[in-house]
């Protein structure tokens, strides 16, 4: 069974509920409202780990939290022929591999 304290919670401010809102990265269609920061977390992890015991009790599918999956390293996306030639330009500028050029703006 999988841990429900391992999956990514977080808790932001709503200026439109104008209160707090508890969300988890691995279950997006759920969220908990509260005036306390604090509670709105142990709401959200509290939606999370009842909804975990439904899913396994009828033997469905329960998501991976983030922090378990693996990764390759690896990303492959489409981006338009202009923007390409654009980073390549400036790759070749800084001196830099392309893929390195896109990983450091990444990380910006």
């Amino acid at each position: 069974m999988v841990n429900c304290q391992h999956y990514t919670f977080r808790v932001i401010w709503s200026a439109e509920d104008q209160e707090f809102v508890g969300l988890c990265a691995e279950f997006p269609s759920l969220s908990y409202l509260d005036q306390d920061q604090i509670v709105a977390l142990k709401g959200i992890t509290g939606l999370v780990k009842d909804l975990v015991n439904r899913l396994d009790s009828e033997q469905e599918q329960v998501p991976l939290p983030i922090s378990e999956r693996s990764y390759s390293g690896s990303l492959e996306i489409q981006i338009t022929p202009e923007l390409h030639r654009s980073l390549a330009i400036a790759a070749a500028e800084q001196n830099v591999d392309l893929n390195q050029l896109i990983s450091d703006r990444l990380q910006d």
